[in-house]
């Protein structure tokens, strides 16, 4: 949700930078786009599709997400050279760092889960369980490795539901954001 938001919000900023500097929005060319393609289909398939995500048990849904992280970061460093793709590039790595250190998928406190849900009883979220069809697993905040990359962060109630993020997330949405803001064209120089 938090790339989203960047995505919107970096093409609304870029379109009205590109229309008050009386410009075009520019075209981007991406290296091997393909695999951005590649990259999130396993994530699709194993957490958001529900005729497939319920076969999805946590090693597979691990398996995916890694194996997702990992084709995701070969797209970015060979767009390394793009606008913003640096920070998208070490919110990825963030990412992958606190998945791989904790056994493939995103860490999430449950006192992070009670702030997703405050109406739950906190036997509903048990520790060391996945959290749903989610890329998280429940951890208490001892028991997590780089527990300062995990899903720590909760959204505003907005839109009737709350979603968690982390640094690493922030950062991919700096680096989008970024990228979409400089597409509508550079600064004449005085």
């Amino acid at each position: 949700m938090v790339l989203l938001l960047a995505v919107v919000a970096g093409l609304v900023a870029g379109l009205a930078r590109a229309w008050i500097g009386k410009r075009s929005y520019q075209a981007i060319s991406l290296r091997s786009l393909w695999l951005v393609i590649c990259g999130t289909l396993p994530q699709i398939i194993a957490f958001y599709l529900p005729g497939t995500r319920d076969f999805f048990q946590a090693p597979w849904a691990a398996v995916s997400l890694v194996s997702s992280q990992i084709i995701l970061l070969a797209f970015i460093l060979l767009n390394l050279r793009q606008p913003g793709m640096w920070i998208v590039g070490i919110g990825l790595t963030s990412n992958l760092l606190v998945i791989l250190a904790n056994g493939g998928l995103m860490p999430i406190s449950p006192e992070t889960v009670l702030r997703l849900y405050p109406t739950a009883s906190p036997q509903a979220f048990q520790p060391y369980l996945r959290l749903g069809w989610s890329k998280d697993i429940i951890l208490p905040e001892g028991s997590t490795r780089l527990a300062w990359l995990a899903d720590r962060f909760v959204s505003p109630l907005l839109v009737n539901a709350r979603y968690a993020f982390s640094i690493g997330d922030i950062l991919i949405a700096a680096g989008v954001f970024w990228l979409l803001w400089t597409l509508g064209g550079t600064t004449s120089k005085t």
